[in-house]
């Protein structure tokens, strides 16, 4: 068993990154949040269309249900582009920056110890 993830775990439990939302954030809105911020890192900012066409994840009801639920959360943003209003595009805001750079932390926390 890897210790390393195990400590990494338990260092991101104890941390407890998102307290103040944990009634709306469940693992599945994570997945998602991960996801977005993937794409968004590797400068392929997710429409919302693409986010509920992630079947990997959930079904397009729920995964329309997480994006509202990220978004109320403050984890992530709806942007336009140009003058197309109608294409929404996902974007992790500075809330959602600061839990990677927890969890970042916490990584590096565990392979360290």
């Amino acid at each position: 068993m890897s210790k390393v993830y195990l400590r990494y775990l338990r260092i991101a439990r104890a941390i407890d990154i998102l307290k103040k939302n944990s009634n709306s954030i469940d693992s599945t809105a994570l997945q998602l949040l991960n996801e977005i911020a993937v794409q968004h890192f590797d400068g392929k900012t997710l429409t919302v269309s693409q986010a509920i066409a992630l079947n990997k994840i959930a079904s397009p009801a729920t995964l329309h249900r997480k994006l509202d639920e990220l978004r109320e959360a403050g984890l992530i943003e709806q942007s336009f582009e140009g003058k197309n209003r109608r294409t929404k595009y996902l974007v992790p805001t500075k809330e959602a920056d600061s839990y990677f750079s927890k969890m970042s932390k916490a990584i590096t926390s565990a392979v360290n110890s």
